[in-house]
């Protein structure tokens, strides 16, 4: 099994019968094509797209209305999306969708879906049936969680996502050093505590929630930083309102998304147009040389606390460094974790970043910590 660790595949080898991959400027980039995502993909030419991020319906099969203890009505996905005759109307549904993109996904191509255990065990069998092959199950454990208010059953508190490459064979991207940096220089875990889409960046229209089951933009930023590089194009078949083509405009990567719903897609540009992409130097990102802190410093980064070309300094603003987008510093030449590029430009054997790097926050200079603070009030349960 072969890891392609910063860098893009080597062009396939064009066999009888399939046609060649388009390049990228013939792609529709940047656009939402309408209708059934099947009749979408299959406008796209073969491998031709670096990683698909999928989110399908979950085909919940739920039992009437939810409501909270005190009579209001909890949003969960009740759209006729949702909704399949039997499992394997689902099942049929899921191995066409699986079939064209695994025909768009590049031979050295990542593909991630996430789901419930509602439907994630069976679309998990059918990646496997059609020859994906499986190289991690991450569990996205939600750090606010809404509760299971019956209370006959345990708290549904994570989903699922499940990450494979085109076979076991196959040559895929994982940018490992950048996933450590993100993740204060301790090797990430399968595991992630990330909140679930609230506040500001929950997508309202008359003060109800555009999308049930919008994803928040720090989950597709790993994604993304993790096993895809710049310029890479990124599909997402169920586009909803847009997470995926955000996002990937904030990191530098090109997107295609596929949505049969009118409403979702001018949610979604609208959205997308508002992503600033970041500079060139916040991109540039750690590569390979050769019990976990609650709250790593990437991840006030990929929540979007701390933006990425940010400035931070030591406390007699002496030493400056800007942020990247993994998580690391780069003070000229120099580059590191908060940890270890403080100790760097200190020339000590060790340094605790957090309180040694300070940012401008509410037009006073304070300590990386105090906004670790921020993020950990701002998400307990």
């Amino acid at each position: 099994m072969g890891v392609l660790v910063g860098e893009r595949a080597r062009a396939p080898q064009v066999k009888q019968g399939v046609r060649p991959a388009a390049p990228a400027r013939d792609l529709p980039l940047g656009q939402i094509l309408a209708g059934d995502c099947v009749a979408a993909m299959r406008s796209l030419p073969d491998a031709c797209v670096d990683m698909i991020f999928a989110d399908p319906p979950y085909n919940l099969q739920l039992g009437g209305d939810l409501a909270r203890p005190d009579g209001s009505h909890v949003d969960a996905v009740t759209d006729h999306w949702d909704q399949f005759e039997s499992f394997a109307t689902y099942d049929r549904f899921t191995r066409q969708w699986l079939a064209e993109a695994r025909r768009v996904l590049k031979p050295a191509g990542s593909l991630w879906v996430i789901g419930s255990y509602h439907n994630i065990f069976r679309v998990g069998a059918a990646m496997q049936d059609m020859g994906f092959w499986i190289l991690n199950d991450i569990v996205w454990r939600k750090a606010n969680p809404m509760p299971n208010f019956k209370g006959t059953r345990f708290t549904n508190a994570h989903e699922t996502l499940i990450w494979a490459a085109m076979g076991e064979k196959a040559k895929y991207t994982f940018n490992y050093r950048a996933m450590k940096t993100l993740n204060d220089e301790l090797q990430m875990r399968s595991d992630w505590v990330l909140p679930i889409c609230a506040g500001p960046e929950r997508l309202k229209k008359d003060g109800h929630k555009v999308h049930p089951t919008q994803k928040p933009e720090a989950l597709l930023y790993r994604l993304m930083l993790a096993t895809t590089n710049k310029g890479d194009v990124v599909l997402d078949p169920f586009f909803g309102t847009g997470t995926t083509g955000a996002v990937a405009r904030r990191l530098g990567r090109e997107w295609i998304g596929c949505e049969r719903e009118d409403g979702y897609r001018d949610a979604a540009m609208a959205r997308i147009e508002l992503a600033l992409p970041l500079d060139e130097s916040a991109l540039t990102t750690m590569q390979s040389p050769k019990s976990a802190p609650k709250v790593a410093f990437g991840t006030l980064v990929e929540t979007g606390m701390i933006a990425p070309g940010t400035r931070v300094f030591d406390k007699k603003r002496r030493v400056s460094a800007t942020v990247r987008a993994d998580g690391s510093l780069a003070a000229g030449a120099d580059t590191g974790s908060i940890h270890g590029l403080g100790a760097k430009v200190q020339d000590a054997p060790s340094c605790n970043g957090w309180t040694y790097w300070h940012i401008e926050h509410e037009g006073e200079a304070k300590p990386l910590d105090a906004l670790r603070q921020l993020y950990l009030l701002a998400t307990e349960p």
